[in-house]
């Protein structure tokens, strides 16, 4: 429904921030930002609005102005009802006072709180009104018309804080019930109906059939499952069944529980524009749309990257295997992103996840919370395939399974698609060529194709496969052989494709201390990284550089002994980018 965006006053902001808050624009989401660490050296809130005008394009409207920065951060203006705020260092911002303002500030509010009512008078005559007569304006007045212009998205109310010391975060969570719109004052969602095919309406409405979306899977040792729900229409009640659309399932809902951080209280009913914990659902992962027969529809899908590194992980004795497994496959539930499997030739274990500090969170949860003992192999690249050639390939199958003889002849077209544009198959014959369940074979073994890759066993990518030819005899063809047929096309027509090997290239920004940056770039690029940008900060460097992942093993030690741990960094996947030449040499 809405978002905080939140912002280092040192860093401002980052290349991540860009990529969630381009997102958020995507989806039309109205939002606040909040700038916190006001009180690190370096700390720079007028900067920070400054990028965000300069990176994200946004409309800024700053009704909290910061007193003091770094060590001297006590408190901020309230530009809304022109008062001081101070919190209590005693009792770690629980309690704070308000004042007037100071006569040594009163110039800067001025000037803050005048660019706030022109932002505002574009809004509501009445205030425009009010203040070319130079009359006083009521917060109330102002908070309704900054709730107006935020849920139109028309600017960005912008806070500040130290969330440390707990200094301005009240402010910020006011803002949030004040500004932020309700759920049932944002546009409705959209779901895909099953049995008619076409896209419709979900009103927040309770009285309306349920559809909730599952965002995120937990595991408790006691309760088992948590699946946190958000509600988009109806209402579900504890004891009652619902229907798991994806895994066309029903679920018993045993219990219902509203969450306030790691606490949780029982309810008896969850509805329209809430969210709740439910336990007792055992099939449920994220991104399932959860309701009733009698309106069956899917939400949107949730997108997730594919893993871009692996590790094999054993158990130390074979009596914990099954532990081992059963564990793997909770954080597989909680986690998309993450992914395990057994090798069928070795039995091996293979997990798959978003970087080497991701696999080792996740090693750490398998030995830590699920009291596993396991070791861990080397870190290995997970590698694509793809081609980059145009081929025309013909395919004759012919077999004699059972004593009967199965015959197939096709003719694909293979081609390369657009980077990240994902793998795609087509037919051009319609059903008097070829009946539709041999298409429907001749798919499923491009799909299946796609998985088991080309040259070296890698799932193959961006690539385009049409069906533009076929040879059909009424006695001895089968789907079975024109699903043969298909695989063993597929290989042939890619392998003459100029085939190519695909490594994973990830993004890496690097903050750096400017005593450093020589050393930290020399170290970059002796990691074949490609610089992007170098943006100085006013203590720091930031670096954006893409870096082959291969390269990236052990960056995180080098960092911190090159920096005297003075430097951080982040990393996540860009593309993939051809490793070597052409694989059939």
């Amino acid at each position: 429904d809405s978002a905080i965006a939140i912002f280092c006053a040192v860093g401002g902001v980052q290349p991540q921030s860009e990529t969630v808050w381009h997102q958020a624009d995507q989806y039309h989401v109205p939002r606040i930002a909040y700038v916190n660490k006001m009180d690190r050296i370096g700390a720079d809130f007028f900067n920070v609005v400054k990028e965000m005008e300069k990176k994200l394009a946004a409309e800024p409207l700053i009704l909290t102005l910061p007193i003091g920065s770094e060590s001297e951060f006590e408190g901020v203006i309230d530009l809304v009802s022109a008062k001081e705020i101070r919190w209590n260092s005693d009792d770690y911002g629980t309690s704070l006072s308000y004042s007037d303002i100071s006569p040594s500030r009163s110039s800067q509010v001025e000037e803050y709180r005048e660019k706030m009512l022109d932002h505002l008078s574009a809004i509501s005559d009445e205030i425009t009104q009010l203040y070319l007569e130079g009359k006083d304006i009521s917060p109330a007045l102002l908070k309704a018309a900054i709730r107006e212009g935020t849920i139109n998205r028309l600017f960005i109310p912008v806070f500040c804080g130290a969330s440390l010391k707990n200094i301005g975060v009240q402010p910020l969570l006011d803002a949030v019930i004040a500004y932020l719109p309700a759920p049932d004052e944002v546009p409705a969602a959209v779901g895909h109906h099953i049995r008619r095919g076409h896209e419709i309406s979900i009103e927040c409405r309770t009285d309306a059939p349920p559809v909730g979306l599952v965002f995120k899977i937990q595991n408790d040792r006691e309760a088992g499952n948590l699946s946190y729900i958000r509600m988009y229409s109806g209402t579900l009640k504890n004891g009652t069944a619902a229907y798991n659309f994806n895994k066309k399932k029903k679920e018993r809902i045993n219990r219902l529980l509203r969450m306030h951080s790691n606490r949780s209280s029982q309810i008896d009913s969850v509805s329209a524009g809430d969210i709740a914990v439910v336990v007792g659902f055992k099939n449920a992962q994220t991104g399932d749309t959860i309701g009733s027969e009698q309106l069956p529809l899917l939400l949107e899908k949730m997108h997730f990257p594919e893993p871009v590194i692996s590790v094999a992980i054993e158990p130390n004795t074979q009596s914990e295997r099954k532990k081992l497994q059963s564990a793997l496959e909770q954080l597989e539930k909680e986690d998309p992103t993450f992914l395990t499997k057994e090798m069928e030739d070795t039995g091996e274990l293979i997990i798959s996840g978003m970087g080497e500090l991701h696999l080792d969170v996740l090693v750490t949860r398998v030995l830590k919370e699920f009291r596993v003992a396991a070791r861990v192999g080397k870190p290995q690249v997970s590698y694509r395939e793809s081609i980059t050639g145009i081929v025309n390939h013909t395919e004759k199958y012919r077999r004699l399974i059972a004593g009967k003889e199965n015959v197939a002849e096709i003719t694909i077209k293979v081609a390369p698609r657009a980077q990240g544009s994902g793998n795609s198959f087509e037919s051009e014959l319609d059903k008097k060529t070829l009946p539709q369940e041999c298409i429907d074979a001749v798919g499923r073994g491009i799909n299946g194709s796609f998985t088991s890759g080309i040259v070296y066993g890698y799932p193959a990518i961006d690539m385009q496969v049409t069906l533009v030819g076929a040879v059909y005899h009424n006695a001895n063809s089968t789907p079975l052989a024109f699903e043969a047929a298909a695989a063993l096309g597929f290989d042939s027509a890619c392998r003459k494709a100029s085939p190519v090997l695909l490594e994973p290239i990830m993004l890496v920004d690097v903050m750096v201390p400017k005593d450093f940056l020589g050393e930290v770039i020399g170290n970059l690029t002796s990691r074949k990284g490609e610089i992007i940008s170098l943006e100085s900060k006013a203590v720091t460097e930031h670096i954006r550089t893409r870096v082959p992942l291969a390269n990236m093993f052990g960056y995180s030690t080098s960092l911190r002994s090159i920096t005297q741990g003075r430097a951080t960094f982040a990393m996540e996947f860009s593309h993939f980018a051809a490793k070597s030449g052409n694989l059939s040499q």
